[in-house]
């Protein structure tokens, strides 16, 4: 065989190896924002479960707001409804998402502020229970929405690069959306004594 065959043949063996560790990477990468994902769908899901709960501690109270409680559980509702795959994550599904989620949030900041005007509430030991697990979960979601960006983060930088924006496009590894803040939290709230 002439050098120039062996040549072509190389670069030939080259490009497809460098294609597949490519294609590998981005499968990797992935499945690292699917498993992001998940977390995240996990620890909002934890949020849902726990309100039934808080819902069911505050009716016992005695004249209670019903409309606070019938925006907790509509919102919650609402909040579930939405389900997507990590597949799915474009910049719309993720708006969506996020303001099904806070929506879900406000409700319950009201549930929870309004509660403040029943001691014999704040004094159940249920009531504490359920408000101190609703803060940590409101925590771990703060961390999974964090580990989700940075999973979409590499894979968007790998999807994105060269060589491999190439192959890319050709297999169907398209750009990830991002969870960004909610409108208006850019602006810090004014504190008036």
């Amino acid at each position: 065989m002439s050098r120039g065959i062996i040549a072509t043949i190389a670069i030939i063996v080259l490009v497809v190896l460098m294609g597949g560790c490519s294609y590998n990477g981005l499968v990797q990468q992935d499945e690292n924002v699917n498993t992001a994902w998940g977390k995240v769908q996990s620890d909002y899901q934890r949020r849902a479960d726990l309100i039934p709960n808080l819902v069911a501690t505050v009716k016992g109270a005695a004249n209670f707001e019903q409309k606070t409680l019938t925006d907790v559980v509509n919102a919650r509702a609402n909040a579930t409804s939405i389900k997507f795959t990590a597949d799915q994550l474009t910049p719309e599904n993720i708006q969506r998402f996020q303001e099904a989620q806070s929506q879900l949030n406000g409700s319950l900041s009201r549930l929870l502020a309004v509660a403040e005007n029943y001691p014999q509430l704040r004094a159940s030991d249920s009531f504490r229970d359920l408000q101190a697990q609703i803060e940590g979960t409101e925590n771990r979601i703060k961390v999974s929405r964090n580990d989700f960006n940075d999973a979409v983060k590499q894979y968007n930088q790998k999807v994105r690069s060269f060589p491999t924006n190439v192959l890319s496009g050709m297999f169907g590894f398209p750009a990830k959306a991002y969870f960004e803040s909610d409108p208006g939290t850019e602006k810090a709230p004014k504190v008036q004594f």
